[in-house]
């Protein structure tokens, strides 16, 4: 699972560093999200944070 994502994050960081001025801020937003994904990943697998719900 975090090879994919990692690859998206990969995707991303190649789209921003090329993009013009009016896509950089929507590749940002998109490059946030998928930072933010991976954390998440990273903390269930560690077992820092439950994947389950508590109910």
């Amino acid at each position: 699972m975090t090879t994919c994502i990692d690859e998206v994050i990969a995707l991303l960081q190649a789209e921003l560093r090329n993009a013009d001025p009016t896509e950089r801020r929507q590749i940002e937003n998109e490059l946030e999200l998928a930072l933010a994904e991976r954390e998440v990943i990273w903390a269930e697998q560690e077992g820092r944070i439950e994947a389950e719900p508590p109910f």
